[in-house]
């Protein structure tokens, strides 16, 4: 199949069969259900009956064959177009927040008797009552993950799928040919010569810029063990972000290395071979000795150095907390920033007196949380922030982190 309306890849000369096709919309339907799209089985057949009277090899064709049969509401038009564009071009998604379902608003008439006056059985006013109804998305965004029903976890792991986590740009060494920046002597002198040594043009050339690289430690112990499944599906979606800067590690007492697991275009069958990859799911906590693995294999050689790394963990450590603060002083030397996410910060009156993160506190640039999707949102922001933070001393640091 071929890529959305305007930008998308044009596709090959030979037309596909028609088993092709119908896998290939199976697989759109799923990311769409996934992104909150309700493109089920009769939708899907009405696509691809619409399909087989149009050339499935034209972009305009094949985009409103499916805007036309799998969108059941005008919400659903952005998510179809954001999911069009990742599946088809390979282009990310990049929507923000996800925006809440429209509000419906229900007018209830008061009935009239002919003779003008009220009805004898309604005492409601004359006038028309219009009441609306909360959206159920809007309030699952702000809940804890660990108390929701197995529908609503459903319900917030599709707005998981949706976030943007690509990071920041940063300055390569390498330098590019560009309208303006130094000057490229070499270049310029070479253009001259062609020319016979009459000056038409002077060249530049200034740093390329690339995203930054973003690494995930995401603690799978026991005590994490609720939060543990949103934090690999925002992996999953940093993942999609960033396919080539991103790194995903599981941590507990083994560091698992999950990049390709979590590399499946589908969630749900990225979260399957993570689970079946992680030895240690529900276990004990050691992250001491796990980051110190990490700077030691990885880290040090270069994935964290100038990296973003973010430690998604409550801070239970079973082991050397000494050896924490150590590894963790190591990393903020390694890395450009260091994040933590903490799901029971959200939690009112919480205060970090654990072992691990006392050690760990002074070594962190950002404390957040990660209990809910609107949670997860704003971590996706703070890992994609363009300014660079300005250093700030230990106590200063702890002080703010503490919200004080």
């Amino acid at each position: 199949m071929i890529g959305r309306g305007p930008g998308e890849p044009r596709g090959g000369p030979a037309r596909p069969g028609a088993g092709d096709v119908i896998a290939t919309m199976t697989g759109f339907a799923r990311t769409l259900r996934a992104a909150g799209v309700d493109a089920g089985p009769e939708r899907l057949q009405a696509m691809v009956t619409a399909l087989d009277h149009l050339n499935v090899l034209d972009p305009h064709d094949v985009y409103w064959a499916g805007r036309l049969t799998l969108c059941a509401d005008p919400g659903d038009l952005s998510r179809y177009d954001r999911c069009f564009a990742a599946y088809f071009s390979g282009q990310t998604a990049r929507p923000g927040r996800p925006a809440p379902p429209t509000v419906i608003i229900r007018h209830v008439a008061v009935p009239v008797s002919a003779s003008g006056d009220r009805d004898t059985e309604d005492e409601e006013p004359a006038d028309d009552v219009q009441t609306a109804t909360a959206s159920a998305v809007e309030v699952l965004r702000h809940r804890d993950v660990a108390g929701l029903s197995p529908a609503e976890r459903a319900e917030v792991n599709r707005l998981i799928a949706l976030l943007d986590a690509s990071t920041e740009l940063r300055r390569s060494r390498r330098l590019t040919p560009a309208s303006s920046g130094r000057l490229d002597q070499a270049r310029t002198i070479r253009t001259v010569l062609r020319r016979g040594g009459e000056i038409t043009r002077l060249h530049h050339r200034a740093h390329r810029r690339k995203p930054r690289r973003v690494v995930l430690l995401i603690d799978v112990s026991g005590s994490m063990s609720p939060y543990a499944d949103a934090l690999l599906r925002f992996g999953h979606a940093a993942l999609r972000s960033g396919t080539r800067t991103t790194e995903v590690f599981s941590v507990g007492t083994r560091l698992t290395r999950l990049t390709r697991e979590l590399r499946h275009r589908v969630p749900d069958a990225a979260m399957v071979a993570a689970s079946a990859a992680i030895p240690d799911w529900s276990g004990g906590t050691r992250l001491g000795e796990e980051l110190k693995e990490f700077l030691d294999r990885f880290g040090q050689r270069g994935m964290a150095r100038g990296a973003i790394v973010l430690i998604a963990s409550d801070g239970w450590e079973r082991g050397d907390a000494g050896l924490l603060g150590e590894q963790m002083a190591r990393l903020h030397r390694l890395a450009h920033r260091v994040v933590w996410a903490n799901p029971h910060k959200a939690r009112p009156g919480y205060e970090p007196l654990t072992g691990g993160m006392v050690a760990a506190l002074p070594h962190i640039d950002d404390f957040v949380a990660g209990h809910s999707a609107d949670a997860l949102a704003e971590l996706a922001e703070v890992i994609g922030a363009v300014r660079r933070r300005s250093p700030i001393t230990a106590a200063g640091r702890e002080e703010r982190n503490r919200g004080a």
